[in-house]
């Protein structure tokens, strides 16, 4: 070896992970290393550079950075960075400058990954292990993240505004001038009457809300007389958001209910009001953007435009770092909009409803865990005064408007028919809650499939206080009957994580698919299967399967520790699904679910099964708990 290699190579072999490396190997890490040098307060490399070398610091010292410019690390003398950006995608994910004049060796990347392979230790050390590695993968995806780590307090800029329910709309409007703001809460004192139909909650005196647009379509627009009390008009049906919940549950709740304006809580005492001008610096706008322009569309066709615009808006939040639980909600709030939109588009082709009725969302929609390729599961709830003979034509057109509308937005027609236009899925509350009832006191392989799908459901339109009865009904029952629950538990053990003996990948062997693995049928399916099983058994009214994991982490009935690798696993799966369905569309190629497991990084690869293995283990004690081998058929 030439001087300058036997220096490398001295140097090397006295820091972690070289030291644990033999002699031939190391010889090979000093023959291909080459040199750079940076001067005090030079960037090394920016977020998002492409990366192609693992970095060691060799004399001088560097500064790791998040990617909200918030110090991450200071490194000397034989550390490495670099090698989180060569492990996910060959992108730089923390930022480095040198803080003072440095050298650094630097490390091919084609010779990293096959120490990763070659040596145990080494990709120990650059990965960490087991489920601390994969809770480390996960945590570096949501760094940074001003939507995830910001909280809704941080919002509020302005002092509280309220005013009583008797003042008149021109003191409510003077006020809201004086304090330069666009809403007012409205508040009641002890003792007022109930003229006014509110409905005063028992740990605040807030009873509505009025805002700009409020004066101006219900006051000015209706020549209201201005002396009126404010209590005539303000909005009573109040949606809120407590103050230390996350920035993104806050823009998603006002997507979801259409909101320009969201009271804050403190413990249920009212703290102030945000706006959606104070979220948009928080968000790249684009699903504002969509959600809005689908309630400006007036036909189908207009609709069915903006399916781009939706693949646009996945793809841009997956390049920007979201996790899969902002990518789920914001895409389930934009499917919640294209059925809102066609159900008011269906009102006014058909004419108002002969009864009142409710559209059920089933399945990731529900969940907020949709990504997208999804297909369509949907249903109708109908008053219980539904007559098939008077009203059953108006539903079926009604449904089908819907159903049909959906697909041309890019939202497939369900192979398994389980759409409101099935005449199957369209019946009255009464013979929902019958049918629920059945499946949870008389379970069988149909029904279990179907409570599979219609336990998770979410009204978007109608009467959607139905389905809130539907799901207490569901919570109640599920409950109290351990025989329906190990069959569930039984049924969620059909799918199992695609994993051999040899903790290799089984993959498929026929099809167009072949030599792939379905991360959504053989991954995240398992995992949300499982999850509800525990949160029934809990009587868990949570819908999310993030959501249903912190309740059952609570309960305490998973050995320590559990509820957060599956909570670990579930986000490394779904954001290997969701970077696969994006890079499909960046390549103008249809998405699926199917990953090729070659495809991916050792590092992907490696952390993938470990994903697996906890699944795998979280169904070895789900059939532990729920005594599955004692249900016969």
């Amino acid at each position: 070896m030439e001087i300058e290699q036997l220096e490398v190579l001295a140097f090397i072999r006295q820091f972690e992970p070289f030291d644990k490396l033999s002699e031939e190997q190391l010889e090979l890490v000093a023959s291909q290393v080459s040199i750079s040098y940076y001067r005090a307060d030079c960037d090394i490399f920016l977020y998002g550079d492409p990366i192609s070398d693992l970095y060691m610091v060799r004399s001088g010292s560097v500064e790791i950075f998040r990617r909200n410019g918030e110090l991450y690390n200071r490194l000397g003398e034989g550390e490495l960075f670099g090698q989180m950006g060569l492990l996910m995608n060959k992108k730089v994910r923390l930022p480095a400058r040198a803080i003072e004049d440095t050298l650094v060796y630097l490390i091919p990347d084609h010779l990293f990954y096959d120490l990763c392979e070659q040596s145990e230790q080494f990709a120990d050390f650059v990965e960490l292990e087991d489920r601390r590695r994969l809770r480390q993968v996960v945590s570096n995806q949501n760094d940074g993240n001003d939507l995830m780590s910001s909280r809704v307090n941080m919002l509020l800029n302005r002092p509280l505004v309220t005013i009583d329910v008797h003042a008149t709309i021109r003191e409510a409007a003077q006020k809201m001038t004086e304090a330069v703001c666009s809403s007012v809460l409205v508040e009641h004192v002890d003792g007022a009457d109930k003229i006014y139909d509110y409905q005063p909650q028992a740990e605040h005196n807030i009873v509505g809300i009025v805002t700009d647009s409020d004066l101006r379509i219900r006051v000015l627009a209706k020549g209201i007389d201005l002396d009126s009390p404010i209590g005539f008009v303000m909005s009573k049906e109040l949606v809120t958001i407590e103050s230390q919940q996350f920035v993104f549950e806050a823009l998603m709740t006002m997507l979801r209910y259409n909101l320009q304006h969201l009271p804050v809580l403190s413990k249920r005492k009212p703290l102030g009001i945000i706006d959606m001008m104070d979220i948009i610096r928080y968000e790249s706008q684009s699903s504002l953007f969509i959600v809005s322009g689908i309630f400006a569309k007036n036909s189908v066709d207009e609709l069915a435009i903006l399916s781009d615009d939706v693949k646009d808006c996945f793809v841009r939040m997956v390049n920007e770092d979201a996790n899969s639980r902002m990518i789920g909600s914001a895409m389930a709030v934009i499917g919640r909009s294209f059925k809102q939109r066609l159900l008011e588009l269906a009102e006014m082709e058909l004419g108002p409803p002969p009864i009142p009725y409710c559209f059920l969302a089933l399945g990731s929609m529900a969940r907020d865990e949709q990504l997208i390729v999804t297909d369509q599961d949907n249903a109708l709830v109908l008053d219980n005064r539904y007559d098939e003979q008077v009203h059953g034509e108006y539903f079926a057109k009604l449904a089908e408007f819907v159903c049909q509308g959906l697909a041309r937005c890019g939202y497939s027609l369900c192979k398994g028919n389980i759409m409101a236009s099935n005449p199957q899925w369209r019946m009255s509350l009464k013979n929902w809650q019958q049918c629920f009832s059945e499946w949870i006191a008389h379970p069988t392989p149909r029904s279990l499939l179907d409570s599979n799908i219609f336990f998770d459901l979410d009204g978007v339109w109608g009467k959607t206080e139905w389905a809130d009865q539907l799901r207490l009904q569901i919570q109640r029952q599920a409950r109290r009957s351990p025989s329906f629950l190990a069959c569930m538990a039984r049924n969620a053990l059909n799918r199992t994580p695609p994993l051999g003996f040899f903790k290799d990948f089984v993959m498929e062997k026929n099809g167009q698919h072949n030599n792939s693995i379905n991360l959504k049928r053989r991954g995240s399916a398992p995992l949300v299967d499982l999850i509800r099983v525990h949160a029934l058994s809990l009587g868990i009214t949570e819908q999310n399967s993030f959501d249903r994991l912190n309740a059952i982490d609570e309960a305490n009935i998973l050995p320590k520790g559990r509820a957060s690798d599956l909570r670990d696993a579930l986000e490394f799966i779904s954001m290997v699904r969701i970077r696969h369905q994006a890079s499909d569309i960046e390549l103008a190629q249809e998405p699926d679910n199917n990953i090729e497991p070659e495809a991916l990084s050792a590092f992907e690869q490696r952390h993938l099964k470990d994903a697996f293995q906890i699944v795998s283990n979280a169904q070895k004690y789900l059939k532990f708990r729920y005594q599955t081998t004692k249900v016969h058929s």
